[in-house]
């Protein structure tokens, strides 16, 4: 890139056959059904209505032409109905699937389920300090605070493998030696 022209942004856009052109029946190549081509939500108001206006002609009879003619306008009204941007019979089979799920839902393709219910137990030590005289023996100040049991096994277990092992004493070799180191010799007065 050049330092002297600022970047180009670039768009993209995917234009599918599905989306520029609808699903419609009655259409093949330049030959079009009357009317037509039809919508499926068309085909489905087209078809039900005929079927319940031939079942129900005693009842709508003495009306005249009034209810063929809704008919025929409902069906097209129907002909660019969205949903949510969906046709309607999509629309209507996504409801049925959703009401078809499990309402926990599903994790990795299987039914969600709650786990059962189990009893969580558990326990702890109550440890007294030791006695101050114990205390002293075992090095600590008589003003530190208790340390509980399992801080003194893992320290224990630290200090066996950062053991420092110390250095012999030196044996004094004459009795002034012994005097001065402070270490009584055996023997001397």
């Amino acid at each position: 890139m050049s330092a002297g022209k600022p970047e180009r942004q670039r768009v993209a856009r995917v234009y599918t056959a599905a989306r520029r052109h609808p699903w419609v029946l009655g259409k093949l190549g330049d030959w079009v059904i009357w009317f037509g081509p039809y919508t499926p939500a068309q085909l489905a108001v087209l078809g039900v209505g005929g079927l319940l206006l031939v079942k129900t002609f005693a009842w709508w009879s003495w009306m005249g032409p009034v209810p063929v003619v809704l008919w025929l306008v409902s069906v097209w009204a129907v002909r660019g109905a969205k949903i949510n941007g969906r046709s309607p019979l999509t629309a209507a089979l996504g409801c049925l699937t959703l009401l078809a799920r499990h309402p926990a839902g599903r994790i990795r393709g299987r039914v969600a389920r709650d786990r059962q219910t189990t009893m969580l137990s558990g326990s702890f030590v109550v440890e007294a300090a030791p006695p101050p005289a114990l205390a002293e023996v075992a090095g600590l100040a008589p003003s530190s605070a208790p340390v509980p049991a399992a801080r003194r096994r893992t320290k224990a277990k630290r200090e066996q493998r950062t053991r420092v092992v110390p250095a012999a004493r030196p044996v004094p070799v004459s009795g002034l030696a012994g005097l001065l180191s402070g270490v009584p010799v055996a023997g001397g007065s």
